[in-house]
């Protein structure tokens, strides 16, 4: 049996419970999933009963139980060292991108919200369009200067990959298009084989959340 279970919501909807998930999967831990899809009768029941916060994702290791994506995944890191990039001022910089994804860019999360499966140009609002911006500046600063020695922001894949994935898929589904390094990036991401098996597991999913798939 696996040490861990992962209790996530819809891979198509849920992009917190994605970023845990592509981490696991990524590095080849053994996990156990166990989704409840979200905003379905005895949703709210269903996931307080397994999670303090009463949101996804959770990660059950023994008898503990870790909430909140970024927890998550420091938690990991602390059992799989290789997950957080190894020299200390790359690892300083993946820590603080990571902490800016996780409490930021709320114009583009509120207005592009998570779908996988959609692909829906749309013109971004100037607030929108200032968080791409940032995010594009930030991923070619960190392909610059701490990419070298591999494709993703550090190189080597690690929890700041993880933890930018969901936004590769929104700027997929709505038509975002990069140019230079950031440009690269997104492709590499979006072909990257763990994000390549989410994707064809939300477009498998047979739930659908109708605020979220309303133009």
């Amino acid at each position: 049996m696996p040490d861990y279970t992962l209790i996530i919501g819809n891979k198509n909807y849920s992009s917190w419970s994605m970023r845990p998930w592509l981490l696991l999967r990524h590095f080849a831990i053994p996990f156990a999933e166990q989704v409840i899809p979200l905003f379905t009768p005895g949703y709210d029941a269903a996931i307080r009963a397994v999670s303090p916060s009463g949101k996804v994702p959770l990660l059950q290791h023994g008898e503990l139980q870790v909430w909140d994506s970024l927890a998550i995944c420091e938690y990991l890191a602390e059992h799989h060292p290789r997950l957080w990039p190894q020299d200390p001022a790359a690892r300083a910089i993946a820590r603080a991108v990571s902490a800016e994804m996780h409490s930021g860019f709320m114009a583009l999360r509120s207005a592009f919200t998570c779908n996988i499966r959609r692909r829906t140009p749309t013109a971004p609002s100037p607030e929108v369009q200032a968080d791409i911006d940032r995010i594009a500046a930030l991923w070619t600063d960190c392909r610059a200067r701490f990419g070298q020695d591999g494709p993703y922001l550090f190189g080597a894949f690690s929890i700041a990959d993880a933890m930018y994935a969901p936004v590769c898929f929104r700027f997929q589904t709505y038509g975002v298009d990069l140019s230079g390094a950031a440009g690269v990036y997104l492709a590499t991401m979006l072909a990257t084989p763990a994000l390549q098996e989410l994707s064809r597991d939300a477009a498998a999913e047979p739930h659908r959340i109708a605020k979220y798939e309303a133009p």
